[in-house]
């Protein structure tokens, strides 16, 4: 018997604060640039002081790039462009610096923090730091097994909470969420499409390296036959991720809502965050309060999980490559949001009538 109840998630998860919101909006209505000509850099500004729970809002000055990676064994059906296994090389070129994430991040001076749920690769092939969560190599072919036994499920959600209870507690101010993996989206597919109440076809995308028609097929047809194996555990979220969803995904909602917990903001990068999101939501309704959507990656998937929780993408580069690198790119708004939300000067007449005051 587990002894993890996610029902605690609706109890321990607050909304960000609507009254620091109000006065955030106060603010910016005396500021020298009117209300609305920033865009909607005026409204990530007042969604940051809220989850901060600050005004003005404090610069985001210590963001952390958090990637979970695994293999999944449905990529041996060929719904990949990536050979099935391939997630490990992935991660070495990460590491190495060598992925796109990995320049943006540079560039950034943001801190890339990778961890190893599931690859299927020997774990001493990787740092200590990347292979210490592992509950298994590899996950199971989700057209006909289980991703995890119930067992692995919880292991890997304590650890995507353990994980944000690290950063939470080592003064990370945002993160940045993405994965590493390959099958991932084809996992993704099939729970955002039980979640919604979707059809295979609905959900299915060309992946981050696109695949041919044929391919597109196979993963259609491997999100379907997941897609029936999903839908008569929907009322269990655990029981979802372990049936469907892998390791890295379990880690990943377990990552979010502990964040949530700790009132620590997240930028979703593409589909399968995205996914692990919205399971989430159907955890705890008041989670997605603290995420930001970075990018429309174009996976059909991934902006049917956005739209059922009314989270807006901040970016359209047409990015597919994952790894965060589209959550990257939209760091620098919030982070000019913020910027502009605590320095710009208020009008020489509202100066005027507060003094009066």
């Amino acid at each position: 018997m587990s002894s993890l109840n996610l029902d605690d998630f609706t109890d321990l998860i607050e909304r960000p604060d609507g009254g620091v919101r109000r006065d955030a909006e106060a603010r910016r209505e005396r500021q020298v640039v009117p209300p609305g000509a920033l865009g909607r850099l005026d409204e990530l500004g007042e969604w940051l002081a809220a989850a901060q729970s600050a005004v003005p809002v404090r610069p985001v000055e210590r963001p952390r790039a958090v990637l979970f990676a695994g293999d999944h064994g449905i990529a041996e059906l060929g719904v990949s462009a990536r050979p099935a296994g391939g997630a490990g090389e992935l991660v070495r070129e990460v590491l190495e610096g060598g992925r796109p994430v990995s320049v943006l991040a540079r560039r950034l001076g943001v801190p890339v923090r990778v961890v190893d749920m599931s690859l299927d690769c020997d774990p001493e092939s990787l740092p200590a730091e990347v292979s210490g969560h592992r509950v298994r190599r590899g996950g199971g072919r989700i057209d006909i097994e289980d991703a995890l036994t119930s067992e692995e499920a919880e292991a890997a959600f304590r650890a995507g909470m353990a994980v944000a209870d690290e950063e939470a507690d080592s003064g990370t101010d945002l993160v940045v969420l993405g994965d590493v993996s390959v099958g991932g989206t084809t996992a993704a597919g099939v729970l955002v499409a039980a979640l919604c109440g979707t059809d295979a076809s609905v959900v299915t995308g060309r992946g981050g390296l696109p695949i041919d028609d044929l391919a597109w097929m196979r993963k259609c047809a491997a999100i379907r036959d997941g897609l029936r194996r999903a839908r008569p555990v929907l009322g269990d979220q655990l029981q979802l991720l372990a049936t469907v969803g892998g390791a890295d995904l379990t880690a990943m909602t377990g990552f979010l809502l502990q964040a949530a917990v700790r009132k620590m903001p997240v930028i979703l990068d593409g589909v399968v965050s995205a996914a692990c999101a919205l399971v989430g939501q159907r955890v705890a309704f008041r989670a997605p309060d603290w995420w930001l959507a970075s990018h429309d990656s174009g996976e059909p998937g991934q902006a049917k999980a956005l739209d059922r929780m009314a989270l807006e993408p901040l970016l359209s580069q047409g990015v597919t490559v994952g790894e965060g690198t589209g959550a990257l790119l939209a760091l620098p708004l919030v982070q000019a949001a913020a910027a502009l939300a605590a320095e710009l000067p208020e009008s020489s007449a509202d100066k005027a009538v507060t003094a009066a005051e």
